[in-house]
């Protein structure tokens, strides 16, 4: 298969030639459907190569093909050669950070966008946008980058999903395979996964007051004052007590997590009466969530997950199970990356897509994600990290995940959080790499 069309541009930013790349892929693969479709999607990628490939001719390279984690995120952009991109470019690599079907200029969904179609073409549209139609547009673009040739992915936790959907499905396309913070469970629907996640955020919560125990009182009061009146943010949404606390979503970062949380609550009142909420708090707590730029991650975070099931809003039924987060708990509990029904009456921009995130809901067409008796015959040579204190991705069902997959090689560490790629990328991915040439 090739792409529809292709178009490229080539420039320099800092020590990186770039090269923007413009495909033109199907939004749908899936032949059974009864409703034929010709519609094309735009898909981006963005090629990084070392300035010493400028002059001349350089020799064919191996890609690395970094997949990013979400889902509903873009890739980096990045300014210079640093972190892991500078770490590969030094192993002669060239590197693609694909934008994925709906995120930056990859015909990015959102409430605009949305807004033309009604609520069944709308999940018509967004069924499309799950890690099994990724990986197509992967193949598409390999056959046009490399000419054929197999490559290396990189996945980052939503991105490693990606990378598990790959190696069951085209393990062809693929010379090697590195995950970091995203081996994903094989099960059909989120259950198992919030059952194993809710713990670990009690966890997070209880580390959090144990470095900063003043804040318990201070949210306390924070939390009263949502309940006793109505605050707005400046956007005209509602500050509600369930999206202060949603602000625990970051607990599972090193850098803008709960340092970064403790700071902005010191900030929280107004120097002149502290019965007010500041303008730079509520402002700083508007910008800390995405949900309103980045839909597709409350729309089908919970989608990603299943295979011939519905999730049926799996986090809101199963917080039930876990009663310490009630309204009366002392101190209030920061939820974690749970995606909640509420949401889409208090985001503006989610709120045209409640009717289509209902429906996705209760979807259970889903298709397969995963073929785990692939993966016990894999021969792909792979390198996973995980990290032992994981928020997002839980390190137990991620080692039943390996379990499934032959002569795969895993690195269990504690020395970094979910944004280990990001901060020290430089050392975990020279790291994976050298797991793969090893061997296992």
């Amino acid at each position: 298969m090739s792409p529809l069309d292709h178009k490229e541009t080539k420039s320099k930013i800092a020590d990186l030639i770039t090269i923007k790349h413009f495909f033109q892929v199907p939004l749908s693969y899936d032949k059974r459907s009864n409703k034929k479709t010709n519609e094309t999607i735009t898909l981006f990628a963005r090629e990084l190569r070392s300035l010493k490939d400028e002059d001349g001719k350089p020799a064919e390279k191996p890609y690395i093909l970094f997949l990013q984690g979400g889902p509903g995120f873009e890739s980096p952009r990045p300014e210079s050669a640093e972190g892991w991109i500078k770490a590969v470019l030094a192993m002669d690599y060239r590197v693609l950070l694909l934008d994925q079907r709906g995120t930056g200029l990859s015909s990015p969904v959102c409430h605009e966008s949305l807004a033309a179609r009604d609520t069944n073409a709308q999940l018509h549209y967004l069924k499309n946008f799950r890690a099994d139609s990724i990986v197509k547009d992967c193949e598409l673009v390999r056959a046009t980058i490399t000419g054929g040739r197999p490559w290396t992915v990189l996945g980052q936790s939503f991105g490693g999903f990606c990378t598990t959907t790959y190696l069951s499905f085209a393990p062809q396309g693929l010379s090697g395979a590195l995950i970091t913070g995203g081996l994903p469970p094989l099960s059909q629907n989120p259950d198992q996964v919030y059952l194993a996640l809710y713990p670990r955020v009690l966890e997070k919560n209880a580390l959090y007051y144990k470095r900063f125990p003043q804040d318990g009182p201070l949210l306390k009061k924070l939390v009263a004052m949502l309940e006793s009146k109505q605050e707005f943010l400046p956007t005209g949404e509602i500050l509600s007590r369930r999206r202060l606390l949603q602000a625990g979503l970051n607990f599972g970062f090193t850098g803008g997590g709960m340092t970064a949380l403790h700071y902005l609550l010191e900030r929280a009142f107004r120097p002149d009466n502290d019965s007010e909420l500041s303008f730079y708090f509520k402002s700083y707590l508007t910008n800390l969530l995405h949900f309103n730029t980045n839909p597709i991650y409350a729309l089908l975070h919970e989608a990603i997950y299943c295979q011939g099931q519905a999730s049926n809003w799996s986090a809101e039924r199963l917080l039930s199970h876990f009663p310490q987060f009630n309204e009366e708990a002392d101190p209030p509990l920061f939820t974690g990356e749970m995606i909640y029904p509420w949401m889409f009456e208090e985001y503006n921009c989610l709120k045209p897509l409640r009717a289509v995130a209902e429906k996705l809901a209760e979807y259970e067409d889903w298709d397969s994600l995963y073929d785990p008796s692939q993966l016990s015959k894999n021969t792909v040579p792979c390198a996973a990290a995980l990290y032992f204190n994981d928020m997002y991705v839980d390190r137990e069902l991620s080692k039943q995940t390996a379990s499934q997959i032959k002569d795969i090689q895993l690195w269990i560490t504690n020395e970094f959080e979910h944004d280990g790629l990001r901060r020290n990328g430089d050392t975990i991915v020279p790291r994976l790499v050298e797991m793969l040439q090893e061997g296992p």
